[in-house]
């Protein structure tokens, strides 16, 4: 279970740049919740996903993980709890580095890492096995160095590894944006995969409003720091990109025409 209390975080205060992300947010995810997350740019979706990450500290507020405070915990350490996907392909993987070995240190996030490390006849067998679930051939490719794969292939193998460990949260953070259509829709069906196959709380942020309704159990819309909607899974089941439309004008006066807002 997630967990975050009333927290804040404002970059540059006390500056002419003074810029308030998040402001006073709360919000609780249940095991085996997967909620997506939609909102304008600079709503603070991504700087909700680097407190969670531990990569901002938060400035007030608590956050907890499965019942315990993580507040004060660094990055490295909550990797053993929070498993991610970003954007950029290239940034989920090490590019110099093949695909067993990638999968090899995805395999010990969050352990402190020795000489027993690297790839055993056991493992090679294992990331064979769970490389076949992403139907691209890899598992026949794993001492190919990752950076050259293509883009599509990068993100299914991001996602691999960030589940491997079946972290207590699993973060995506538009990782679908930077993908051909194709792609995109490859990676997402392996996505709804993972999620299910290992019930992982999941929070994943998207500009695709489609996506957004079309995946996971609950929807949470952003802006300006603040969560302003939150739908369920019975609503969310019934709703149509122009009700999110309708919902956020609503909200905040925005005009339906300017679907850029949220998309």
């Amino acid at each position: 279970m997630l967990l975050i209390e009333n927290i804040t975080k404002t970059f540059f205060p006390g500056t002419v740049n003074e810029r308030v992300a998040l402001n006073d947010v709360s919000l609780q995810l249940n095991t085996g919740d997967f909620v997506t997350v939609i909102g304008s740019n600079g709503a603070g979706k991504s700087t909700l996903l680097n407190m969670i990450s531990g990569k901002l500290p938060i400035d007030s507020g608590d956050l907890s993980i499965d019942g315990s405070s993580v507040k004060r915990m660094p990055d490295y350490a909550r990797a053993a709890y929070v498993g991610r996907v970003f954007q950029d392909p290239m940034a989920g993987t090490a590019p110099d580095l093949s695909i067993e070995q990638n999968l090899a240190l995805a395999l010990r996030r969050g352990q402190r890492r020795g000489l027993s490390w690297g790839v055993t006849h056991k493992r090679r067998a294992f990331f064979r096995e769970e490389l076949l679930s992403l139907e691209l051939g890899l598992e026949n490719r794993l001492k190919a160095r990752v950076g050259l794969l293509s883009g599509g292939q990068r993100q299914a193998l991001s996602l691999l590894m960030a589940s491997f460990t079946q972290p207590r949260i699993l973060l995506l953070d538009e990782h679908t944006a930077a993908l051909d259509p194709q792609r995109a829709e490859l990676v997402t069906t392996l996505t709804q995969s993972i999620v299910e196959k290992h019930h992982l709380t999941t929070l994943m942020v998207t500009h695709n409003m489609e996506q957004a309704l079309r995946l996971g159990n609950r929807l949470i819309m952003m802006h300006e720091g603040q969560i302003i909607l939150d739908v369920d899974s019975e609503r969310k089941a019934t709703m149509t990109v122009p009700d999110l439309l309708a919902e956020f004008a609503k909200i905040k006066g925005a005009s339906l025409d300017d679907r850029a807002l949220l998309g």
